[in-house]
């Protein structure tokens, strides 16, 4: 679903993602772990199509990010690590607004609304104003706003930030049955124990390179897949 060829982003004298290949499967659900400043968000941007690499290639379901950007978005859904919301809209019209975004018919994406919605407790601040959501609900809102077009792809950066423990098992859950449905999960997360607990492999970056991947069980190799990561990330400056 997800082939990156030699992707190489610089700003400047600085290289912010070096040289990076990686494939993800159709229905895998995908860790992408590493520190502050390690390249993460950078490559989700451009795998996103906000941003542009300066070598190399991205695609999404054999479709080129970057030349055919439209069509291989169509895929996706994404939430970054800091979502925007329009606050004075109501729930149901940022969701009627981003299936329009798709050229998606309301009527058609409204059932998966009403069920996401539903499912994460909003079913009766449908109507409500974003601005008067608490932070926790804006979230799952964000979330089911990235799924209601059902698309093929979701990435996500963070997605725990801001939930409660229930919240946080219902995204676990959610995450294997969109999987079980044949969708890709690609993730970014600083909660080792939600990587560990929902992805079928992981790759940890440092500084703009891959620097291991594998299943979770591959990597801790019989030790803590914390201790693996501080490792590989941090032993080398400590």
């Amino acid at each position: 679903m997800i082939e990156i060829r030699n992707l190489t982003k610089r700003y400047g004298d600085f290289t912010a993602v070096d040289d990076l290949s990686l494939t993800v499967a159709r229905g895998e659900i995908f860790g992408f772990l590493g520190p502050n400043g390690a390249g993460k968000t950078t490559t989700i941007r451009i795998l996103a199509g906000l941003s542009l690499p300066t070598t190399g290639d991205v695609l999404v379901d054999g479709i080129d990010v970057i030349a055919d950007g439209t069509r291989a978005k169509s895929l996706m859904g994404y939430i970054p690590d800091r979502p925007y919301l329009y606050e004075k809209l109501t729930g149901r019209e940022l969701l009627q607004f981003v299936t329009n975004l798709y050229s998606k018919e309301w009527s058609a994406c409204e059932p998966r609304a009403i069920e996401l919605l539903r499912y994460f407790g909003l079913g009766d601040w449908t109507d409500a104003r974003i601005e008067n959501l608490s932070h926790g609900m804006k979230q799952k809102l964000v979330i089911v706003s990235a799924l209601v077009h059902d698309p093929a792809l979701l990435i996500i950066d963070e997605p725990m930030v801001g939930l409660d423990a229930l919240a946080q098992k219902q995204v676990k859950l959610l995450f294997r049955r969109l999987a079980s449905e044949g969708k890709t999960v690609f993730l970014t997360t600083h909660t080792l124990s939600v990587a560990e607990a929902v992805c079928d492999r992981i790759a940890i970056i440092n500084r703009g390179k891959i620097v291991a991947r594998g299943t979770t069980a591959e990597l801790k190799n019989d030790r803590a897949l914390e201790d693996v990561f501080l490792e590989l990330t941090y032993t080398e400056e400590s």
